[in-house]
């Protein structure tokens, strides 16, 4: 049986979506079988940094009963298989997020590893896709803020019943005044999985012409390399660093247009 992971966060625009694709990616460099969830019924946005904004079967319609989960699964960039939300408001309104738990479990033995991204905040779709899990990473930024409200997110996994295995810092500046990592270790009493700096290559992979996981553009840069490090961690195995995307002829006639 795979491992059901939700990524959560209590703030948002911590990067827990751009994390999900890109350790993701990096998990199935490892030859692993992962599956990539857009639970964030609300305000999808993996499909983006995935460049699967197309998708016409989403998770709307399986949570609907209109389709099934298998219906929903596409073939995503680098090996993942992605299960996108849709964009419909209409839809939204209708759709009932405590199916997700047994449309998940329904395929949980398909895959060996099955990633959530989850909505930010605590709201009843957030519930649904902690509750969906058997375990959760929170990813936090070091600030009082986000640290805080990752504390928050912690109880409520807690009290759902799923374990949180670990809290992965993104954003380091390494700046006067962020919170240290072994004193989130200590806040949150759970382990780091990994602290990620902010890196430019992060928000330049998804503002390309064919947008792709940076992991996949730039894997030796700083961002991917220590995503890849996590992914080590949960796969138990060393993980090669693909090579680089070169653009093609489009590509690079667009970015020289858009630098004059």
């Amino acid at each position: 049986m795979g491992r059901i992971i939700t990524i959560v966060s209590g703030k948002g625009g911590v990067g827990k979506t751009s994390l999900t694709a890109n350790l993701g990616v990096a998990l199935a460099q490892a030859g692993l079988k992962i599956l990539l969830v857009d639970a964030d019924v609300a305000m999808a946005n993996l499909s983006l940094i995935l460049g699967m904004q197309s998708s016409p079967i989403t998770l709307h319609d399986v949570l609907l009963g209109e389709s099934t989960i298998n219906d929903a699964v596409y073939d995503g960039p680098g090996g993942v298989f992605f299960v996108p939300s849709g964009l419909s408001l209409e839809a939204y309104r209708r759709v009932d997020s405590e199916r997700l738990e047994s449309v998940i479990k329904s395929i949980q033995e398909k895959y060996d590893f099955i990633l959530i991204d989850a909505p930010a905040g605590i709201e009843k779709n957030v519930m649904a896709a902690i509750a969906a899990a058997e375990e959760t990473i929170i990813i936090t930024t070091p600030d009082s803020p986000s640290v805080a409200d990752a504390i928050k997110i912690k109880l409520v996994a807690q009290r759902l019943g799923v374990n949180p295995i670990g809290v992965i810092i993104n954003f380091v500046r390494n700046e006067k005044g962020e919170i240290k990592t072994q004193d989130i270790t200590k806040l949150l009493e759970l382990p780091v999985l990994g602290t990620i700096p902010e890196d430019l290559e992060i928000r330049r992979s998804f503002m390309q012409e064919n947008a792709l996981p940076m992991i996949l553009h730039k894997p030796s840069c700083p961002a991917s390399n220590a995503i890849r490090k996590i992914a080590e961690k949960l796969a138990g195995k060393n993980i090669e660093a693909g090579e680089e995307k070169k653009p093609g002829f489009f590509e690079k006639l667009f970015t020289r247009f858009k630098k004059k």
